[in-house]
């Protein structure tokens, strides 16, 4: 008999979806996966838990047919035919595990006919089918009687059981605990081969051992096409001013470590930036990922609406739960005006617009969507409403003592002892400057200094800035209408401007 028993908290998420399909009685469960060997490690699972008694597993495939458990395969049963033949005949409780069983679905309707019979024969009888395959296909016969799954990335509870074997005593259980969150998206396999890389390569966790881990990651999101790990984050001391913001993200980066104790709505679910071009937005974004000390992925909106990965909004849908299974982690959205809009609602663009709208509100919470616009006039008012965005900042133009910060950050950063300089100096020349061009003005003046055999020295940096026109002065009345729209649909990224 079935045992009638509550869930352990630290089942897998996969083994509480194949108990909750048993334990209802269901005798035809369809997984959509490539992971055969865990499906048949989560099945034994679910049966020590949902039987009285041991139960055999029986696992078919087209090349050997049925075989029990590590015993040789039964003769007679390597056809699809014969293998429901005989689950129909087994006398007794058992789990009958079906690999590839889609094609012979698709080509037969002998087949189909038979699952529909081996239905009923096993509804109430102990025996429950499993079909495993990579490809969803249910044939419209059977799909009323189907129980039909698609079997996600392990969870943190799967992949610290498989690492702590792996790892056979050589990692603590906190170890395991960290190694298995910076893992969340891989396969069992993946996970398998990454430690085994990073203990060969390091020996003991840190910081290049997580790295190693990481890497596997890249490679994953890289056979994507359209997500790009960002390895170069930044610090929050690397951003010039913008002192408000970064209050804003340390008092987050709290809430976010908590993030399993604290309810949705409470969990920061990510932020909007918008402003003026060059002045520390995607700079900002990469301090978020140091911040909060989680992986930092971009999507490409232009890879996505290539047509080089299918429907560009299939594609961008499984994107996006993608990087819900490799939670924590913050998304960066650059540009989202070009990206996500409703210029074109009926169409595939508004499409997947509406889906983002939902999916924002949905989302798992382990994910941080920080998102970038210039031309934030293009913004519908369904992105910036609250609820999307925990908030919605604007960055302006650097003030005088942001401007006398930057120019410190970009020389120090270069090895320049600035303990000499008088940076005040430069404050008259560099009225209007973005960050991006105080940069540009640093580079320059150690391009000429490097030249000229010697440190660079202030009044190489005065001799570039007089030269150089701001972009705040060629696209005067661009900026304007940008601050004028922001006024009162955003929050100041610096308290005050000059």
């Amino acid at each position: 008999m079935i045992k009638v028993i509550t869930q352990a908290a630290s089942e897998s998420r996969a083994a509480k979806a194949i108990w909750g399909a048993f334990q209802s009685g269901r005798p035809l469960t369809y997984i959509r996966t490539v992971e055969e060997q865990r499906v048949a490690r989560v099945l034994r699972e679910v049966a020590l838990g949902l039987f009285a008694s041991p139960v055999p597993i029986w696992t078919w495939s087209l090349t050997e047919g049925l075989r029990r458990d590590n015993e040789a395969a039964e003769t007679g049963t390597q056809a699809p035919r014969q293998a429901l033949d005989f689950i129909a005949a087994h006398n007794g409780a058992a789990i009958f595990h079906l690999k590839d069983f889609h094609e012979p679905l698709r080509e037969s309707p002998e087949v189909r006919r038979r699952l529909r019979d081996v239905y009923e024969n096993c509804l109430d009888q102990r025996k429950f089918v499993v079909v495993t395959s990579p490809v969803a296909f249910i044939p419209e016969e059977i799909e009323r009687s189907v129980v039909f799954l698609e079997l996600r990335p392990p969870d943190r509870v799967e992949l610290v059981e498989v690492l702590r074997e792996e790892a056979r005593g050589s990692v603590t259980e906190a170890a395991l605990d960290q190694i298995a969150g910076a893992l969340l998206g891989l396969t069992l396999d993946e996970a398998r081969f990454a430690l085994r890389r990073a203990l060969a390569a390091n020996g003991l966790p840190g910081v290049d051992f997580l790295r190693l881990l990481l890497e596997e990651k890249r490679l994953l999101v890289g056979r994507s096409g359209v997500i790009e790990y960002i390895a170069e984050v930044a610090a929050i001391a690397d951003i010039g001013g913008l002192e408000e913001l970064k209050k804003w993200l340390l008092e987050r980066r709290e809430l976010f470590r908590m993030r399993d104790n604290l309810t949705n709505e409470i969990v920061p679910k990510g932020l909007l930036l918008m402003g003026i071009p060059g002045c520390g937005k995607s700079l900002a974004i990469k301090a978020i990922a140091s911040a909060f000390e989680i992986p930092l992925y971009r999507i490409d909106m232009v890879e996505i609406f290539s047509g080089r990965h299918g429907k560009p909004e299939g594609a961008f849908v499984e994107a996006c739960r993608l990087l819900e299974d490799m939670a924590p982690a913050v998304l960066w959205f650059d540009e989202i005006e070009s990206g996500l809009s409703t210029t074109d609602s009926g169409g595939e663009q508004g499409r997947i617009f509406a889906f983002f709208l939902t999916w924002m509100q949905e989302k798992a919470h382990g994910l941080f969507v920080a998102a970038t616009a210039n031309r934030i006039d293009l913004l519908p008012a369904e992105m910036i409403r609250k609820g999307r965005f925990d908030e919605v900042f604007f960055v302006d133009l650097p003030r005088e003592d942001e401007r006398i910060e930057t120019f410190k950050i970009h020389l120090i950063r270069r090895g320049v002892d600035v303990a000499g300089f008088d940076l005040g100096k430069l404050t008259q020349f560099t009225v209007g400057w973005a960050g991006a061009e105080i940069e540009q003005c640093v580079v320059s003046a150690l391009t000429k200094a490097r030249l000229a055999g010697r440190p660079v020295s202030e009044e190489d940096l005065i001799r570039v800035a007089v030269k150089m026109v701001p972009l705040s002065r060629t696209m005067n009345e661009q900026i304007n209408h940008i601050r004028a729209w922001a006024f009162e649909r955003a929050v100041r990224a610096s308290l005050r401007a000059d």
